[in-house]
């Protein structure tokens, strides 16, 4: 072969591996980004990981379990791992990212609100794709969770500020990444009460009050506005991240379940105080 076509095509060869290289660091950086998120910022174990005697069991992460038993609906933490019978390994990625933006599965039947969904449609596109990503790489558990059992039909409301996803560039600002942290963290999910026709996330927006029965006795949700009298008003941003961060209130009682703190002690340093910049600016509600 001449010199200068070996050169060349040794240079194509060269090529063609950074290339590879450059696509397989590109997709470890989404599936690293997609376990940040999956694994702490949407505290996705609490509800998808079956508990042990002595907590979540993570020998079987994902594979669902958590009973939610309500009026209007009984229903069972799905698997969320690649096993393809019991799981969710048959489904195409579309299908992941319809029902994480909609709530609908893809037999077309719309699930219980206790999943999230109503806050996730804010997740930027690349977040979407690296949670898709991660979930890919999700061990396969074969766990059949009971069928869900709906006595009224769910509908699907946009949590306000969700209705369209988050662009890369609205994260730069720090209180928007706040709000788009706690939103897919769905803090507001259980710092807002019920009221007579379902949860108002503009009067009432992280008033607190709503109650957890469980192993622990019984918690109620505080009040996370900016509130000097009964929220976070007089709170340091180092007692707001203890709270977040090792489940300690001001006073030095430690918070009970279904609080994440345990996943969000993974979070950076910066997220967390992206996080409390934004709820310095919820506004106040006795």
């Amino acid at each position: 072969m001449p010199r200068r076509a070996f050169g060349a095509a040794a240079l194509f060869v060269l090529s063609a591996l950074a290339g590879t290289a450059a696509n397989a660091q590109a997709n470890g950086d989404l599936v690293a980004r997609g376990g940040y998120l999956v694994n702490t910022v949407m505290t996705c174990h609490n509800c998808h990981t079956p508990m042990g005697p002595n907590g979540p069991d993570f020998s079987r992460a994902l594979s669902g379990g958590l009973l939610f038993d309500e009026p209007p609906f009984k229903v069972t933490g799905s698997n969320i791992t690649q096993d393809k019978e019991t799981g969710i390994g048959s489904w195409t990625d579309a299908q992941i990212k319809h029902l994480l933006r909609t709530g609908q599965r893809p037999n077309g039947v719309q699930i219980a609100a206790v999943m999230p969904t109503a806050f996730y449609g804010i997740i930027t596109e690349r977040d979407m794709d690296a949670i898709v990503a991660y979930l890919r790489t999700v061990k396969p558990v074969k766990n059949k969770v009971p069928d869900p059992v709906y006595k009224m039909q769910i509908p699907h409301h946009a949590f306000p500020g969700a209705e369209k996803p988050y662009t890369e560039a609205m994260l730069s600002d720090k209180v928007k990444n706040g709000f788009y942290l706690a939103t897919i963290a769905h803090c507001m999910e259980c710092h807002t009460p019920f009221g007579a026709r379902g949860k108002d996330f503009v009067g009432d927006l992280g008033k607190g009050g709503m109650e957890f029965p469980g192993p622990w006795g019984k918690s109620v949700s505080a009040n996370i506005t900016a509130s000097k009298a009964k929220g976070l008003g007089d709170w340091t941003d180092a007692q707001i991240r203890a709270a977040i961060t090792q489940g300690v209130s001001m006073d030095g009682h430690k918070l009970r379940p279904p609080m994440g703190y345990p996943f969000y002690a993974r979070m950076t340093g910066e997220d967390i105080d992206a996080m409390i910049a934004y709820l310095r600016m919820v506004p106040a509600k006795e």
